[in-house]
């Protein structure tokens, strides 16, 4: 199962040890005010976030969003370390965790619809 949470919502160091799930951060930046201590989390996924030309260009703009979500699939499908985690997190029960202040508009939102649209592929 994957599912997607805001580290500033999800930084208890409490509530994060009793989560079995796998935390994962998926942003290329590490999210201020957060120690890295104080994020508890599994893996820095930076290697599988949105290229840096990608960020700066989309920044947040939810009027971009359908366009970045294409580019970032193809940034993803081009990225050998993205088809690595693809692999390696299959079926394991994960949380991406992400910055952006937009819970809809992000790269973590597009991101799981990436794995999940993979997984489906790989079952069909």
């Amino acid at each position: 199962m994957i599912e997607i949470k805001r580290i500033y919502d999800f930084n208890s160091a409490e509530r994060m040890k009793k989560d079995n799930s796998l935390k994962i951060l998926v942003d290329r930046l590490w999210p201020r005010g957060i120690s890295k201590e104080k994020a508890n989390i599994n893996l820095w996924a930076k290697d599988i976030a949105p290229s840096t030309e990608l960020r700066k260009w989309f920044n947040h703009d939810e009027n971009k969003f359908n366009e970045f979500k294409e580019r970032y699939f193809e940034e993803l499908n081009s990225n050998d370390y993205a088809i690595k985690f693809k692999r390696e997190y299959k079926n394991k029960d994960i949380v991406l965790l992400y910055s952006a202040k937009d819970n809809i508009h992000n790269n973590a939102v597009v991101l799981k619809e990436w794995l999940e649209k993979q997984n489906e592929n790989e079952e069909n």
